[in-house]
């Protein structure tokens, strides 16, 4: 476990992409004119020629992207995640997963972590949005380090991959040498009472909440599905398995999200139960991003009453 220290997981994107440019020349940055806000100006200043800002356009960008990617080049579509899931959806589509290239699609500003920015800023349905389009990986880290961890996994993985990263500060959960698997949970806390599957920002409330039902006699499974597509399947089946139920945690729109992908799984499996805790199918508005959480009930308290519930009901 790492000390309590926080940083914006898009601190960690831009100090991995400028190691990955440096490392191979293959690795490009296409901005759209937000590269101070998105953690690319140390790229674009070390690196020039591996580096293209088309200014405000989203879907110009993706078509470069897909142009730099026929060429054998590594391009990183860097935006907010409300540009970048929902502007440019089509060209990602059309230009990106339908002929399978190698293009990441790199968003800062996901889920309510814009808080005072307001909803036009808040990115809460990207996942969701990005995880039904064909061949597309969708994937947030939960701190600093595995943020950077998953950067480099995405480089190396050859395909579409979406990432999603925080514009606010988050507590760093694992240590610089934690390894990282695309579509490979990781558990945090092992138990057999009660499974928390959890991922990005949310996971260090995640976290607290396990920590509590420990003091309470019940030990709660906490998963990081820093990948939501492809899940890991085993995962859930496993909790399904050996657990009284699963508690779902997002900082996304719970329809279509962590939670829906959890509970597909789930219903295919013909058994098991699942609570799903995230944004109740409302758009965001400018407050604090506590305040935001709250009034969403993603909250340590909500998550322990939902546990309890579950071990209470198990038969």
């Amino acid at each position: 476990m790492s000390e309590a220290t926080c940083r914006p997981t898009r601190d960690a994107y831009g100090d991995e992409i400028l190691a990955l440019g440096q490392e191979n020349p293959l690795i490009y940055v296409v901005d759209c004119d937000i590269g101070k806000s998105c953690k690319t100006v140390p790229f674009s200043c070390e690196l020039a020629g591996q580096h293209i800002n088309v200014g405000i356009a989203e879907q110009n960008a993706c078509g470069v992207a897909a142009g730099l990617a026929t060429c054998g080049k590594i391009p990183f579509v860097t935006t907010y995640a409300v540009f970048g899931s929902m502007r440019m959806c089509e060209q990602i589509r059309q230009e990106v997963c339908y002929p399978n290239l190698n293009v990441k699609i790199a968003c800062s500003h996901g889920g309510l972590t814009p808080a005072n920015d307001g909803a036009s800023h808040q990115g809460i349905e990207d996942m969701g949005i990005m995880r039904t389009i064909p061949g597309m990986t969708v994937v947030m880290g939960c701190d600093y380090h595995s943020t950077r961890k998953l950067v480099r996994a995405a480089a190396l993985y050859h395909g579409p991959v979406y990432l999603r990263f925080t514009r606010d500060p988050v507590l760093d959960i694992y240590d610089e040498d934690e390894t990282f698997e695309l579509g490979k949970a990781k558990v945090l806390l092992d138990g057999n009472d009660v499974t928390i599957i959890a991922n990005g920002d949310i996971m260090s409330v995640a976290m607290k909440a396990a920590q509590a039902l420990r003091e309470k006699g019940i030990m709660a499974r906490l998963l990081d599905m820093h990948t939501i597509k492809p899940l890991d399947i085993d995962a859930v089946k496993d909790a399904v398995m050996q657990t009284s139920g699963i508690v779902t945690v997002e900082d996304h729109n719970i329809m279509n999200g962590l939670g829906s992908a959890v509970c597909e799984v789930v219903a295919e499996a013909g058994r098991g139960r699942v609570q799903r805790i995230g944004i109740q199918d409302c758009f965001g508005e400018s407050a604090p991003y506590e305040r935001l959480l709250m009034k969403n009930n993603i909250t340590v308290d909500a998550i322990v009453a939902a546990c309890e519930s579950m071990v209470e009901g198990h038969v």
